[in-house]
């Protein structure tokens, strides 16, 4: 996969933190007389110059006064902002609950045209039903010990899956067979989302594949990803939401969705799978 979005977050900081440096140089202005011109502690503009510290927007407008080009502020704070977005913490995310973060997205949804969806570890968001949705935001909830919404949070998610069911909007989804068999609500709310994704395989806007145990890989299993058009990639680890929109990473990310493509089962036989896992629910 190359390099990681985790890594092109931190390259993007770096960059910024590296503008900043070279107009302070270009100033003719050491770090500590930097510092004493905005006012800060000595340290702080070391700090920021060597990326360690991120600036804040009125870091970088003071730091920008202080060498006299304020025309370059508003570029790097923008570009921080872009930096600041690539890679979100849960926690941070999820602080008021987890109602806004759907309702956020929405737009993001009803603009894309084509999603590809790859899932290892549940069913992707836009195919969940009210029940293992309530299942697995509880679960998120508690073990991200947030304000606990989750009611409010399944309405929204349900309202921005309405893109399915609603417009021109294509789905190209991957599950690894296993997610078929993870268990994040009881079994009763599985056997309804399982039939749930029968029912919607039916769909001609909806292209499921299911990558079963057996198949010999040429690309592992990677965390999640949802891939928006050709514009964005939101990759979803434990602890962050990683946002790709570099040109070559989002290529890249696409790559690997063919070739996952590859290795998954379609229409009959992916349902045989599906009903197979719905065998075991008894």
């Amino acid at each position: 996969m190359g390099t990681s979005p985790l890594s092109s977050a931190r390259a993007a900081r770096a960059k910024i933190a590296e503008r900043l440096k070279q107009a302070m140089l270009d100033a003719g202005l050491t770090g500590l007389e930097l510092a004493d011109r905005c006012g800060w502690h000595k340290s702080k503009s070391s700090r920021i110059a060597r990326g360690i510290t991120p600036p804040s927007d009125d870091d970088i407008r003071a730091w920008c006064d202080a060498c006299g080009v304020p025309e370059l502020a508003a570029d790097l704070v923008a570009a921080a902002r872009t930096a600041d977005s690539m890679y979100v913490e849960w926690r941070q995310l999820h602080r008021d609950g987890l109602r806004q973060v759907h309702a956020k997205s929405t737009p993001l949804y009803q603009r894309t045209r084509t999603f590809r969806v790859y899932a290892s570890n549940v069913v992707p968001g836009m195919l969940q039903t009210a029940e293992y949705a309530t299942g697995l935001l509880r679960s998120i909830t508690t073990f991200q010990g947030t304000p606990d919404d989750v009611e409010r949070a399944v309405e929204a998610r349900l309202a921005r899956s309405r893109v399915v069911f609603e417009g021109d909007h294509g789905f190209a989804l991957l599950l690894e067979e296993a997610v078929l068999y993870y268990r994040v609500c009881d079994d009763e709310a599985m056997a309804a989302q399982l039939g749930s994704l029968l029912s919607l395989m039916a769909r001609p806007n909806v292209s499921l594949g299911i990558i079963p145990f057996e198949a010999r890989r040429t690309v592992w299993p990677l965390e999640a990803f949802y891939a928006f058009d050709e514009d964005l990639v939101a990759v979803e680890t434990l602890t962050a939401e990683i946002n790709v929109s570099s040109p070559g990473e989002i290529r890249t990310y696409l790559r690997a969705f063919h070739q996952l493509s590859q290795h998954a089962l379609r229409g009959a036989a992916a349902r045989s799978r599906i009903t197979r896992a719905l065998d075991t629910l008894g």
